[in-house]
């Protein structure tokens, strides 16, 4: 076994197939930490090319028949992989980045390069298809498949049971960040790799699985548009990858941050941090955003969990554990327990053919995941008379009553975003204006996965199965509808929030 310097516990070998000490390279296959930076996997791989004197190819793909794929999706991961190539250039490694012409074109080629590789590296990414294509990959690669998790700042895997509250996840995470705070991902891996040159890819492989072109790399729609891809849903204004990630993250600690505790649920206030696309498509880890936060805050390992007259806190205490702003203690309370809360979920919820659920009793993508008390309250109401009741289309179309509802939606068509307080309502109306509540699942879940950009994620997820109580309580009074699930309207919100610049530009 070599030495990475990336704990054993977030790597997974995925097949019992053996190193091949002979292979032309070794092969890192790029489908979730999409970036060179703080990246476990790229590490990983890096290790091995230098363990075994073998030049690092690296392999990026985009397939084009995965569900909602669209110009805005494809957009930002292809900005990320223009950023990459530039990067990988610099380094001496060999970076090929596909981007399918044709459903199912590029099948074979993940093969073709593990035929000649003597190990293979992949990222361990719990959700939406990429399990089960790991899952089929490592029965096909001839040579030893490693999975790699740089999800977060805690191994998805450092637990052994699925938390069902954010309460309990604390309480656990709180008592062991500590040692894994204490082994980071390298910030530049690349920077001192002095990797062996890579030849170029053989002349049959490339042209059957060419590069993508210099111009979809730049953004020419064009290029773009020859896709089969769902040109309905545009690509945003921003800009995906890594380079955009670290500078929004930057504006983000510099400026947002020391407000983010008393401004983050005003529209109006621009103090959210926006990097959740960022994290989603990998442009971004989550040691990178705490390493930011850490500078400007001043942290110190040796004080984690203590007070200023070090006094331990209280287990499971959301102030004061990191011994930093209160802004800053808030906003690691979204980075780190509802972040990873949904990772947990995915990990252990529904590991694909890699031994039993634990804790669970089904994939937390289903309606019948969601906690019993939930289940028994929306099944009571399930007949209750809805208000009013809108199809999928007149919802997408941001076509409803309610001006507020229909503002967030209109974020969400145009910026590939919804305000994160705003959110929360939006989730609860399509509760309320859906004939069930399995129903209203099932709309959530279309919209924004097909809008949003940080969709298809366990921590998108967790916050549209909280709208049906997820990780929360029964709430009273009971109420038609949503029975003891928690409710939110449109007039409360109004009332709350600074709204007024936020209705001047999203609401028709």
């Amino acid at each position: 076994m070599i030495s990475s310097g990336v704990p054993d516990l977030r790597i997974r070998t995925r097949n019992a197939m053996p190193v091949r000490e002979g292979g032309d390279h070794v092969l890192y296959w790029m489908i979730a930490s999409r970036r060179t930076r703080h990246n476990f996997g790229l590490e990983r791989a890096i290790a091995w090319a230098k363990e075994l004197d073998r030049p690092l190819v690296v392999l990026e793909a985009l397939r084009c028949g995965y569900r909602w794929a669209s110009d805005r999706l494809h957009r930002f991961v292809i900005d990320g992989m223009a950023d990459n190539a530039r990067r990988f250039a610099a380094a001496g490694a060999l970076y090929h980045p596909y981007v399918e012409p044709a459903d199912g074109a590029g099948k074979g080629l993940l093969g073709a390069l593990a035929a000649r590789a003597c190990v293979v590296v992949t990222d361990d990414y719990p959700c939406f298809f990429l399990p089960r294509m790991v899952a089929s990959a490592a029965r096909q690669v001839p040579v030893r498949l490693e999975q790699v998790d740089s999800n977060g700042l805690l191994p998805v895997r450092a637990a052994d049971r699925v938390f069902t509250t954010a309460r309990s996840f604390r309480i656990f995470w709180q008592r062991v960040i500590g040692e894994h705070l204490a082994a980071p991902p390298a910030a530049d891996p690349l920077g001192r790799a002095r990797l062996r040159p890579a030849a170029p890819l053989p002349r049959a492989l490339a042209r059957r699985w060419p590069a993508a072109s210099p111009a979809l790399l730049g953004g020419d729609p064009a290029a773009l548009a020859a896709l089969p891809i769902d040109h309905a849903v545009p690509p945003v204004p921003r800009r995906g990858g890594p380079e955009a990630a670290g500078e929004v993250l930057a504006r983000f600690v510099a400026e947002r941050l020391p407000r983010y505790l008393d401004e983050r649920d005003h529209p109006d206030a621009g103090a959210a941090s926006g990097l959740s696309p960022y994290l989603h498509f990998g442009h971004l880890a989550a040691h990178e955003v705490f390493a930011a936060i850490a500078r400007r805050e001043r942290f110190r390992l040796d004080r984690l969990g203590r007070a200023g007259d070090g006094e331990r806190r209280p287990s499971g205490s959301r102030e004061g554990f990191w011994g930093m702003s209160p802004s800053a203690e808030a906003f690691l309370e979204q980075l780190v327990t509802w972040r990873e809360l949904g990772f947990n979920a995915f990990a252990l919820g529904a590991a694909e053919g890699d031994g039993p659920r634990l804790s669970w009793k089904r994939d937390p993508t289903d309606y019948e995941s969601l906690p019993d008390w939930a289940l028994a309250t929306l099944k009571k109401h399930e007949r209750d008379r809805r208000p009013r009741v809108y199809s999928i289309e007149a919802l997408a179309a941001a076509a409803t009553y309610d001006r507020i509802w229909n503002a967030s939606q209109v974020e969400l068509l145009r910026e590939g975003r919804i305000h994160n307080y705003l959110r929360m309502l939006w989730g609860k109306k399509i509760l309320e204006w859906s004939p069930t509540p399995r129903q209203a699942l099932e709309v959530m879940v279309e919209l924004n996965n097909r809008y949003a950009l940080d969709g298809r994620d366990p921590n998108s997820y967790s916050g549209i199965f909280w709208v049906l109580g997820r990780y929360d309580r029964a709430w009273g009074p009971e109420r038609e509808i949503f029975g003891t699930v928690r409710y939110m309207s449109s007039e409360n919100t109004a009332r709350k929030l600074h709204l007024k610049e936020y209705l001047a530009r999203y609401a028709r």
